[in-house]
C-alpha cells in the first residue's frame, strides 16, 4: 500500500468529503519519528482497517495545508469519518492506541454499510 501525497488544500478537502474514512498523515522529511512511524501506521491500516484511506501531507513543502488543519507539529495524524474529524494525534503516537481509536467507529460504520 502506497499512500497518495496531497499537495493542495482542494485535494485534501475533496478526499475528506468523498471518502468514508480518511487518515491524514502530516509529516516532514527532517522528522525522525515521522519516518519511523509511517511504515507502522501503513501496516496497521492495511492489515486491520483496509477501508481507511491514508494520505500524506508534507508540512514542510505545504505549510498552508498544515496550517489550515491546525497541524503545527510532526507527525500529526487526523482521522476523519464521514467528512468529520474524529481524532487527532500528534508527536508521540502509540500504534496500539491508534488502533483503538480507529476500531470502534470503523466497526460501527462499516458493519452498518455491509448489513
Amino acid at each position: 500500500m502506497h499512500p497518495s501525497e496531497l499537495e493542495n488544500i482542494e485535494s485534501v478537502v475533496s478526499v475528506i468529503e468523498k471518502e468514508t474514512a480518511v487518515l491524514l498523515y502530516f509529516y516532514s522529511d527532517h522528522c525522525a519519528p515521522c519516518i519511523s512511524l509511517r511504515p507502522k501506521v501503513m501496516d496497521l491500516v492495511q492489515k486491520d482497517f483496509p477501508k481507511v484511506s491514508v494520505y500524506l501531507v508534507n508540512s514542510e513543502k505545504h505549510p498552508e495545508i498544515a496550517a489550515s488543519f491546525n497541524s503545527f507539529s510532526n507527525p500529526t495524524l487526523i482521522l476523519f469519518f464521514d467528512g468529520r474529524e474524529y481524532r487527532r494525534m500528534s508527536k508521540y503516537i502509540s500504534i496500539p492506541q491508534l488502533a483503538g481509536e480507529i476500531a470502534r467507529p470503523y466497526e460501527m460504520i462499516f458493519e452498518e454499510i455491509e448489513s
